[in-house]
């Protein structure tokens, strides 16, 4: 049956769908009643979701020409507007269709495009003469669009790279189909007529859309566990970093003989023959003294300790 005026008086959005709306979706205090006058020719509105298309425009058009009537925070206004979500909500649900591939569930899309269709009723002037469907579509879409953009990215990057991963993704998988294979980057930079750094810069960025647990569990062949087992190593060099910073100083206060023995044996790996016969001195010799320079480099370093 359709609904009378007195039985939609206060309609009610679907809790499920409705998003955080405006302060005029709020319960209007007494002094903000207005009469039931102010609702006066209307028309009787059917259950939403038996309104069709057509006759969901065109309900829209007089709802929109009462609307702009009404005083914003009334009862009756609310009402209105209200009314005009409801009618619309289809709108809504053609729109976040088009993301039904995205790993978001589909009630999380509906609800956001749901905040694009208030703007757009708040922004919406019936006498610029252009279709509510028509005004709306961007507006929804858009709210969508910068929902994924602004939770879906693992690693929030500019926007400008975020719309860039888009241009090359799509222009991968035309080339993709011309060419037969994967296209190389300098293609893909004629394609889009941007520069190979540009192109370079782009593929990185996608790798920040999405990220893995490093406690995810491999596959059924795979034998090499988790992937925190399979990245990072201990690094035993590290150890020595100490040693080297605090051998630093002392290695640089030694005679200017012992810095070259030293130099000779453990970075030119020169025998202690081959650094008696460059210093012209004993091989015997060149042993006496480089026991005597590490002696010296051990004690500091255990004194240090």
């Amino acid at each position: 049956m359709p609904r009378t005026m007195e039985e939609t008086m206060s309609p009610r959005l679907d809790a499920s769908r409705t998003p955080t709306a405006p302060s005029t979706l709020s319960t209007p205090t007494d002094e903000q009643v207005a009469g039931p006058e102010a609702l006066e020719g209307l028309p009787e509105i059917p259950p939403f979701e038996q309104v069709g298309a057509v006759d969901a425009r065109e309900l829209s058009k007089t709802l929109f020409a009462r609307l702009a009537s009404l005083e914003e925070g009334t009862h009756e206004y609310a009402y209105v507007r209200n009314t005009l979500v409801e009618l619309n909500l289809a709108l809504v649900k053609f729109a976040a269709s088009r993301f039904r591939t995205r790993s978001e569930p589909m009630e999380d899309i509906i609800q956001v495009g749901t905040i694009g269709l208030i703007k757009a009723i708040d922004r919406f002037e019936l006498s610029r003469g252009v279709e509510f469907p028509t005004f709306a579509m961007p507006t929804i879409i858009g709210e969508i669009k910068r929902f994924f953009r602004d939770t879906s990215w693992s690693v929030r990057v500019p926007r400008r790279l975020q719309e860039l991963r888009l241009d090359l993704a799509k222009a991968g998988d035309e080339l993709s189909q011309q060419l037969d294979r994967a296209p190389t980057v300098d293609e893909l930079a004629q394609r889009l007529d941007i520069g190979r750094d540009e192109v370079v810069e782009g593929m990185a960025a996608s790798n920040a859309y999405t990220a893995s647990s490093l406690d995810a569990q491999p596959e059924e062949d795979d034998s090499e566990g988790a992937l925190a087992n399979r990245i990072g190593y201990e690094d035993h060099g590290l150890e020595g970093i100490e040693y080297i910073e605090s051998l630093r100083p002392m290695i640089a206060s030694l005679p200017p003989r012992d810095r070259k023995i030293l130099s000779l044996r453990f970075v030119a790996n020169m025998t202690q023959s081959e650094i008696g016969e460059e210093l012209g001195i004993s091989q015997m010799h060149v042993s006496r003294l480089l026991s005597r320079t590490l002696r010296r480099l051990r004690k500091g370093l255990t004194l240090e300790e």
